[in-house]
């Protein structure tokens, strides 16, 4: 791609959050969802693959569904209550529709099934700015409703938890399997959203910095599924040994920095006295542990097959720049110590 086209599309994805994220009136903040959507568009479909057009059609369908529904609370909203204000809205109408046109937008089971197929379809790039950066404006949006259906919201969590955990299980496509767990944390934030906004920010933030280590060392390998990820050892044997690492902080288990949100989101959901939601969210966990097990035992236990599919790759110089995956890296490992400041700083 034209690298002016380039720096415009992603100005534009840039702005459309900004926008979002200024706006205080419903046609400003939907000004800006839709100047994302359509940035994001040429750069899923600049491979012309058929996967990538599916992909990037399905992609702006969803998408344009959950705008049109947006638009449509907001001026039901407006009709009902005369206030076109994001933290006016007092109808539970509206406020129910639009927080389903936001869960559709990023992605939350059950209203999810578009992004896994979506994510197989694009490389590894466009997914990494899919899964991280366009969660940004709808999340905005979701933090200043409150208060909305406190229930819709606990029932919208607990499904994503669940479905992210059990939708990921079969895999053998990565980028399908990184879907689903996008899901699962979306749910893990969505559950603690209305108790602790700081809470589910930091979730944000540490899901974003784990993710981003998974997609750059699979994009350094050029994994695609699981079987290519078994010769990972011969490219870069130091980054496979420190890959499990990266997958179960992801999967949420203790020293590592995963761990951190899904702690302090279980005691807050047992301080609510929501013990049997919490119980639910950490079984869930155990579902999404499994396949990220097996991710690490596909990469660092098992040697490749030797049949045509999984030869060995050409041990080429990467052209990847490998500062941003070293530093995620560290920070995906290394920050759970770091947890009772981090609580200092969310209470204060």
């Amino acid at each position: 791609m034209n690298p002016y086209i380039l720096a415009i599309l992603l100005f534009g994805l840039g702005l459309g959050t900004t926008i979002t994220f200024a706006s205080s009136h419903w046609l400003l903040a939907w000004m800006g969802l839709e100047m994302n959507t359509l940035a994001i568009i040429p750069l899923m479909a600049q491979h012309h693959h058929p996967r990538a057009v599916e992909a990037t059609t399905k992609y702006f369908l969803t998408q344009a569904t959950a705008a049109a529904t947006l638009l449509f609370a907001s001026v039901t909203n407006a009709w009902l209550t005369g206030q076109w204000e994001i933290q006016q809205i007092t109808h539970p109408l509206p406020s129910t529709m639009i927080t389903l046109a936001l869960a559709l937008k990023i992605g939350l089971a059950p209203l999810h099934a578009w992004l896994p197929e979506v994510l197989q379809g694009l490389d590894l790039t466009t997914g990494l700015i899919l899964s991280t950066w366009q969660k940004l404006a709808p999340f905005a949006l979701i933090l200043q409703l409150q208060p909305s259906s406190s229930m819709l919201l606990i029932i919208l969590g607990l499904t994503s938890t669940l479905i992210g955990g059990w939708g990921g299980l079969n895999q053998t496509q990565l980028r399908k399997i990184l879907a689903y767990s996008s899901i699962a944390h979306l749910g893990w934030m969505i559950l603690v959203l209305q108790f602790s906004p700081s809470i589910t920010l930091l979730t944000l933030l540490t899901y974003f910095i784990m993710t981003f280590s998974t997609f750059l060392v699979f994009k350094l390998n050029e994994s695609t599924n699981i079987n290519t990820l078994a010769t990972s050892w011969a490219k870069a044997p130091a980054l496979t040994a420190l890959m499990p690492l990266i997958l179960l902080s992801l999967g949420g288990l203790p020293p590592l920095t995963g761990f951190m949100p899904k702690w302090l989101i279980l005691q807050e959901l047992t301080k609510q006295g929501l013990a049997p939601t919490a119980t639910l969210a950490a079984l869930s966990a155990l579902l999404s542990l499994y396949f990220y097990l097996r991710l690490s035992y596909a990469m660092t236990l098992t040697i490749s097959p030797n049949n045509l599919t999984g030869s060995t790759p050409w041990r080429l110089p990467s052209t990847q720049l490998t500062y941003p995956l070293a530093t995620s890296t560290a920070m995906t490992i290394c920050l759970l110590p770091l947890t009772p400041a981090i609580s200092a700083l969310l209470t204060s």
